[in-house]
């Protein structure tokens, strides 16, 4: 499970998911709303999959958490495989959140690391599938240009 990873606060000190949880609620009690993105990157024949869970407020700031994970390449040569499981990731990420901090979901926004349909980029064929997903969940999600959780901050954190 996604709780169960190794974490690190932005600064890369390592921290238990239950200290980012008691943050998380700390941040949401003054007003922060919660962003969480996943990127992907492939190297030497592993994938990592980098997933961050991004809090800010008014007159708050910000701070972040991520971890990483090493698979195979083999299992996620498609890049539609790959953008789904980091998507994927995002929404475990979210359901846990709501379920053991019941944390409402109107506090949470996903931002996925493809570009709208009419881009007409690599990843933008994906993008209304990966979308209805997410909506599915009852979660608000953006998308590149507007996605600098998944786009920016696991994107650093991937490579």
């Amino acid at each position: 499970m996604l709780q169960d990873k190794n974490w690190h606060t932005g600064s890369n000190r390592q921290i238990k998911f239950d200290e980012i949880k008691k943050i998380i609620l700390d941040y949401i009690a003054r007003g922060a709303r919660i962003y969480i993105g996943s990127d992907s990157f492939i190297t030497q024949g592993k994938v990592c999959f980098a997933s961050t869970i991004c809090l800010h407020g008014p007159r708050l700031g910000g701070r972040y958490f991520f971890f990483r994970e090493n698979l195979k390449t083999s299992h996620f040569l498609q890049l539609v495989t790959r953008i789904t499981e980091e998507t994927r990731r995002s929404v475990e990420l979210a359901e846990i959140l709501m379920s053991e901090c019941r944390i409402d979901p109107t506090n949470i926004e996903l931002h996925l690391d493809v570009s709208p349909f009419q881009a007409n980029n690599g990843t933008s064929r994906f993008s209304e599938m990966l979308k209805g997903y997410v909506i599915g969940f009852g979660l608000d999600c953006k998308l590149k240009p507007n996605a600098w959780a998944g786009q920016t901050i696991a994107d650093r954190h991937s490579k």
